[in-house]
């Protein structure tokens, strides 16, 4: 696996085991300190702080389990697999628009996504219509703002980006 692809993968894991590790730490600590708070109070029935410090209990179980579960599916993606010839994961693409400007879009998974700094999602419509073209190709696509039209005018995959 080449650097580059090494370091994005990495990159994104590393992540996630630090949203994982606050979130257990709040499980496992914060949480059990505010549910015994608010058992103190008195009737758990009509104990609004109770309720609450269980409904956030659920809320992280479940963003844990979620997270946990992103890991494993991230850990599992063969970066070998992306196209050298072609858009795909990680790929920064260049785009002449229906006005004749040029954008440039880095494709990153739905973690990374900021339009404002170009990074669009692969699973966005824009981002999904990307996918496998090649220097040449018209791109249409539907958005929710509307149909858009773009020329792929350069592509630099993730393994270009690690030969120069």
């Amino acid at each position: 696996m080449l650097q580059s692809e090494t370091a994005v993968k990495d990159r994104i894991l590393k992540r996630f085991h630090e949203q994982i590790a606050a979130l257990e730490r709040e499980l496992k600590f914060e949480l059990p300190k505010e549910i015994q708070r608010a058992r103190e109070l008195g009737d758990l029935r009509e104990n609004a702080e109770y309720k609450s410090a269980k409904e956030r209990q659920e809320i992280v179980n479940a963003r844990i389990a979620m997270l946990k579960k992103r890991v494993g599916e991230i850990e599992m993606i063969n970066l070998e697999r992306i196209p050298r010839d072609r858009a795909g994961f990680g790929s920064t693409v260049h785009l002449r628009t229906e006005t004749g400007d040029t954008v440039i879009y880095q494709l990153v998974m739905p973690e990374d996504a900021d339009a404002e700094r170009g990074m669009i999602s692969t699973s966005s419509p824009i981002g999904r219509a990307i996918l496998n073209k090649e220097e040449g190709d018209d791109i249409k696509v539907t958005t929710p703002l509307g149909k858009r039209s773009f020329e792929l005018l350069k592509v630099v995959t993730i393994h270009d980006e690690d030969e120069s």
